[in-house]
């Protein structure tokens, strides 16, 4: 199946070359840093519901849960417990830009394998815990490997794939980072009940994923362009033909070579990213991220269970209802894969924002009028109704905010800031991430059924946001963004100077 790239004069150029077996087994392998990451966003939250883990490590809030008369809104409220939560976040917000480094000057490869390293000395730190601080620093190990492998992994799978295929791939990181919150949310639903080390159990398994990905990264190679781009060209050569499965890669491996030329030229990236012409896509990278983080999804995705618990499910119902929205969470980004390059972005970005609005607005309603600071939970029909409404609310994020927030920032980038624009995209992703993971329980506590009205609100600004600001990019050339997305813009043109347009490179 050849692969196309749209040069900047419009003319389109066919590669020679297949999806071979030996890419498809790397794109897996590398994917296993998405599902690492999505088993720890998952995992903390049932963990930090289970009564064993609270006795051990939290013995206040567990006193406040069994309170006769709990404030329901409440009963979770510790900055400590959340602190082993977000602690992951602010890692990896640090080890983002440490690993944006490793990743130009060493290659994708070896970024890859050293968050494997992180995530299994986090994994041995957490599950055999022995106090509060054994575990807060397993999950800054955790964090450390978040921060490589959100690093290196989008950037590995959008240059080792065939162009053509290119957006569905890059999406796969995120159908992975489905995938390990659902896997996290059914070991936890089996783990809750074996006393008393089923959180430890929970915890202890991703260390299989982590294996994988240790023992796998051994094994994929490094990407083309990055072997070229730090001079290893022959190699290069050799390695394009073997994941493009044909002899002939020459004018493949002459667009790489362009592109990794135009690069060098740039000796500063961070000097080039703050320069005007760049500012379209750094500010649409970060807002994406900061956006992605206030519609809510990861305090839903966190504190599922705890969310669940409050309204007045029993713990094993809790954790069985976020097994359900993780099911909807992994199919939903699956028919993101299948509609984004049919739909286009803008057009799947405004409608989720239409549906999660709706969704947080009727939560909070609910919420607001049935469920008091202490007595009675909802009624079992209620309570029900606000798991399809978290359902809907994670199908809409599922197939846009979530896999678009990583996609559109690797679209934007050229190579030459690639690198360090994806790490500010990371940072901010992981920053917000910590705050939200931080505050939210004690924003539950404070504004009870209020708070879905705050990310209701955020969602209003993220459609504004979208409606004017963020132009459709769907088959648009990475080489022939400046003209024709930001420089046809009605905002963005302002920014961008006649003299550092790039129409004429190829990006591969």
């Amino acid at each position: 199946m050849p692969a196309v790239v749209v040069s900047g004069s419009g003319e389109n150029q066919e590669f020679e070359g297949r999806i071979t077996v030996y890419v498809t087994v790397c794109v897996i392998i590398a994917a296993f840093g998405g599902l690492m990451f999505g088993y720890d966003v998952g995992i903390s939250g049932g963990v930090t519901s289970m009564d064993d883990f609270l006795k051990k490590f939290f013995p206040v809030v567990y006193k406040k849960k069994q309170h006769a008369h709990e404030n329901n809104y409440c009963k979770y409220d510790n900055q400590s417990l959340q602190l082993f939560t977000s602690s992951l976040y602010i890692a990896a917000l640090i080890a983002s830009f440490v690993a944006s480094k490793v990743c130009s000057k060493a290659g994708r490869k070896p970024t890859v394998q050293i968050a494997s390293i992180f995530f299994l000395i986090g994994v041995v730190l957490t599950a055999g815990g022995l106090n509060i601080e054994m575990i807060i620093f397993g999950r800054i190990f955790l964090g450390f490997g978040v921060g490589f492998a959100n690093q290196a992994v989008p950037l590995f799978l959008s240059e080792i794939a065939p162009t053509n295929i290119r957006g569905a791939l890059n999406i796969s990181f995120q159908l992975f980072i489905t995938i390990g919150i659902l896997l996290s949310n059914l070991v936890n639903y089996f783990t809750a009940n074996i006393h008393p080390h089923g959180w430890r159990i929970s915890l202890g398994i991703a260390g299989i994923p982590a294996s994988m990905l240790c023992v796998g990264s051994i094994l994929i190679c490094e990407t083309p362009t990055s072997l070229i781009e730090r001079h290893k060209v022959e190699k290069g050569r050799k390695v394009l033909r073997k994941i493009r499965g044909v002899e002939n890669v020459d004018d493949e491996f002459d667009s790489i070579i362009h592109a990794c030329e135009m690069a060098r030229q740039v000796k500063d990236p961070f000097r080039k990213l703050m320069k005007p012409v760049s500012r379209p896509p750094l500010v649409i990278a970060i807002c994406l991220q900061i956006f992605q983080q206030f519609t809510g999804i990861n305090a839903v995705m966190f504190y599922a269970p705890v969310l669940f618990q409050t309204v007045g499910f029993g713990n094993d119902a809790a954790l069985l209802s976020s097994v359900i929205t993780g099911l909807v969470n992994v199919f939903s980004t699956i028919i993101s894969i299948y509609l984004v390059d049919k739909a286009g972005r803008r057009i799947l970005l405004l409608e989720a924002c239409v549906q999660m609005l709706i969704s947080q607005v009727i939560i909070g309603i609910i919420l607001f009028k049935g469920l008091k600071a202490t007595g009675a939970n909802l009624s079992k029909g209620e309570a029900i109704f606000v798991v399809v409404l978290v359902c809907t609310f994670v199908m809409g994020f599922a197939w846009s905010w979530g896999p678009l927030g990583w996609l559109i920032p690797s679209e934007t980038f050229p190579l030459e800031t690639r690198s360090v624009g994806f790490a500010f995209a990371v940072s901010t992703n992981m920053l917000f991430t910590f705050v939200i993971a931080q505050a939210f329980l004690s924003m539950l506590c404070k504004m009870q059924a209020g708070i879905f009205f705050f990310f209701a609100a955020w969602i209003i600004i993220m459609g504004v946001f979208t409606w004017f600001l963020l132009p459709e990019t769907k088959g648009v050339p990475v080489d022939s963004m400046v003209d024709k997305v930001w420089k046809q813009h009605w905002f963005w043109r302002s920014f961008v100077a006649e003299d550092e347009f790039r129409t004429d490179v190829k990006v591969v």
